[in-house]
């Protein structure tokens, strides 16, 4: 059986715009992971359980500093706490989350050792007996 001239040129033109097709699909998802990536945001989470011998004004001057933080350290992009509400008794005796929100690790290590952040561990280092920190990435 012959093979027709023009069904090489109709192979050749299916397979050239094929893997231009499959190059194209590549590049976007990789633009895609590129954009995740960007899209991601780093939570720095931390929960303390107050020493019983702290006071409840103590407690609050701890709080009223780490509520501080976001407004002297701008790589700070997003700030929340509350009080543990949670029914099932499984806090460990935590009682207060701050939810801290960076947008990359290196704001992370600006972060950690900046002079504001040290000064508040001095407000609340007498106060606290137990600190849990946990960071993960999110989108």
């Amino acid at each position: 059986m012959k093979c027709c001239p023009h069904s090489t040129r109709y192979l050749g033109v299916f397979l050239v715009g094929t893997l231009l097709a499959g190059a194209f699909a590549l590049m976007n998802q990789q633009q895609s992971l590129a954009d995740d990536k960007d899209a991601r945001l780093l939570r720095h989470v931390v929960m303390f359980k107050f020493k019983e011998t702290s006071s409840k004004k103590q407690v609050q001057e701890v709080v009223d500093a780490f509520c501080a933080l976001p407004s002297k350290i701008t790589e700070i992009r997003e700030f929340e706490y509350g009080l543990n509400n949670s029914p099932e008794g499984k806090n460990d005796g935590l009682t207060h989350c701050f939810l801290l929100t960076f947008h990359s690790e290196k704001d992370r290590e600006v972060y950690l050792p900046h002079p504001a952040h040290k000064a508040f561990g001095k407000i609340v280092g007498p106060h606290v007996e137990k600190v849990t920190v946990f960071d993960y990435w999110t989108k």
